[in-house]
């Protein structure tokens, strides 16, 4: 990649070559697979010949892969085994799955552990609910954006106001007739989570579905992931959900205790 580093670090003058990689790997999302040159040009800022070299490159050591007959770019296969090596090395990961599967006892629901990376919610821990309880979880490497889920909101109330601006800039859209896609009444949902401690996701995402989400804190009080129960509208009532609710703060905190976060007037 010698010669991509040079001339890419000679087309941009301050910018590096790990930056002009990172911004091409963040062009994907859930919303956007796969990209052609044209598109990764545009929404990186560079000349589409640099946006090609750079397609080429990334994709010779696995971090994209190609689709010829679309002539199009996707992430790749060595992406996810770094981040399955990333999970496997975080705290929460080493921490979440007796917290998950108490969870889950509790509630008798499937249980979901997100971390938030800057954009969407990464799920790195699930159980099933309902008839399907059983007391083991499983680790995913799936996302989901984090304005419509249980998980997303609970995180997202908690960050700072241009972090919730970009999502908004990136475009709300709507998944389902309950999805929250104004602004104004996204930023009020929000505030109206950090009151109470938990969100809810009432048929936002997918249809029929109920969560109720609540953050998770790193040692220096940082929000960085959220645990929310899941089932389906009628498995979960109101009368089910404010019984419920207080077991997922509960169980977010003691998650966040163990991570290092001390809880004002709990002993750690």
């Amino acid at each position: 990649m010698d010669a991509v580093n040079s001339e890419a670090d000679r087309d941009s003058g301050a910018e590096t070559s790990a930056q002009k990689m990172q911004k091409v790997l963040q062009c994907f999302s859930v919303l956007e697979r796969s990209l052609s040159v044209s598109e990764i040009a545009e929404r990186t800022g560079m000349p589409r010949s640099t946006a090609h070299r750079w397609c080429v490159s990334l994709r010779e050591i696995g971090f994209l892969d190609q689709d010829h007959a679309r002539d199009e770019y996707r992430l790749g296969l060595s992406l996810l085994q770094l981040g399955n090596t990333v999970l496997s090395s975080m705290d929460l990961q080493k921490q979440q799955r007796p917290i998950v599967e108490s969870l889950t006892q509790a509630s008798q629901e499937g249980v979901h552990l997100g971390v938030f990376d800057g954009i969407s919610m990464v799920f790195v821990s699930h159980t099933p609910g309902g008839p399907l309880v059983r007391n083991n979880s499983t680790t995913l490497v799936e996302s989901s954006p984090c304005y419509c889920t249980s998980v997303g909101k609970a995180a997202l109330a908690f960050q700072p106001a241009p972090v919730v601006q970009r999502i908004i800039d990136m475009g709300l859209v709507a998944y389902t007739r309950n999805t929250i896609t104004d602004p104004d009444k996204l930023r009020e949902e929000l505030r109206i989570i950090r009151e109470r401690g938990y969100a809810l996701n009432n048929g936002e995402f997918e249809p029929h579905t109920r969560c109720i989400g609540a953050p998770i804190r790193n040692a220096s009080g940082k929000v960085i992931a959220a645990i929310s129960v899941t089932g389906t509208s009628k498995r979960l009532p109101d009368s089910r959900v404010k019984n419920i609710a207080p077991l997922v703060v509960q169980h977010a905190d003691a998650l966040s205790i163990q991570l290092g976060y001390r809880i004002r007037g709990v002993a750690t």
